[in-house]
């Protein structure tokens, strides 16, 4: 089995790049830059494919896009996001569609910012959209998969939650802060946090490589916390006190519009259609995740 993967150096990515090749698949990864390797082919977002290098391929692994948390959100920066995502997915689809020998399934990342705000209430792959930028980027992210789609590829959406993980994103970027005891909630921690182990993100991904599922799929665990609940448990786990908290202004005056939408954002998202497929998640609930993580 072959898999090409985009975004393949991101933490998603070089972690499902190492479980394919432990498998013993091939793994193909598309690169912007001059290919220097042989398993790389080249890809602009904006521009061309190589689809000559990807004939035969059997599955196609979309992660690309620029950081949502790298930078603050200036205009320019939120277009860089948009554009990242919607054109660099719509460039890929259409060369894929263009293929005499197409690949069987493209799994093609999404968020769970696709439900935008959703307080307490809790929601699944049926609910609707949600309000707001990120939302918004979702909504034309996931419909710049229709040449992949009609050209008869199945087509997989993971709306991704928050990946835990020690090597980066939210935990590894605080953990040295909760390490010194200077950790603390966000605003008033109330608001939901959908998130997922890095280990349970790449089991999933591999399940939908393999189908038959298609369409939006949440990768979240089972078992969303409040910031507060999580901020609690991540200083029970690192035995050190969690008495500080970030007041939304200063966030907000930090962060500008990823304030709100990224970090004081609620979101209770369950993870239906894995569940239904009868996924087997290794970390169901927090503790066991940080357990696992920290050990």
């Amino acid at each position: 089995m072959q898999i090409a993967i985009t975004g393949s150096t991101g933490l998603i990515g070089s972690a499902l790049v190492r479980a394919l090749r432990d498998e013993g698949l091939t793994v193909l990864r598309l690169v912007r830059r001059r290919p220097t390797a042989d398993d790389e082919v080249h890809w602009d977002p904006f521009g061309e494919v190589d689809i000559a290098s990807l004939e035969g391929v059997d599955a196609v692994v979309h992660l690309a896009g620029a950081g949502i948390g790298d930078r603050r959100w200036t205009e320019c920066y939120k277009q860089e996001i948009r554009d990242s995502r919607v054109e660099g997915t719509r460039t890929l689809c259409r060369a894929l569609a263009a293929m005499d020998d197409r690949p069987s399934v493209l799994v093609s990342s999404s968020a769970a910012g696709y439900y935008g705000d959703t307080g307490g209430r809790t929601v699944d792959e049926d609910s609707p959209s949600g309000e707001g930028f990120l939302a918004g980027i979702c909504r034309d992210w996931e419909a710049a998969t229709a040449p992949a789609a009609e050209a008869g590829i199945r087509v997989v959406i993971p709306r991704t939650g928050i990946v835990l993980a020690r090597e980066g994103g939210v935990l590894g970027r605080t953990l040295p802060l909760f390490r010194a005891g200077l950790g603390g909630r966000l605003g008033n921690g109330r608001q939901w946090m959908s998130w997922i182990s890095l280990a349970d993100a790449i089991a999933a991904l591999r399940l939908l490589i393999d189908g038959p599922l298609e369409g939006p799929v949440n990768l979240t665990a089972p078992e969303p916390v409040t910031n507060a609940a999580y901020t609690s448990a991540l200083g029970r786990a690192l035995h050190r006190p969690t008495v500080f908290a970030a007041p939304p202004f200063a966030l907000r005056l930090a962060l500008g519009g990823l304030a709100d939408e990224g970090v004081l954002v609620s979101q209770r998202i369950l993870p239906a259609r894995l569940t239904a497929a009868g996924f087997g998640f290794r970390h169901p609930d927090l503790s066991s995740a940080l357990a696992a993580l920290l050990s």
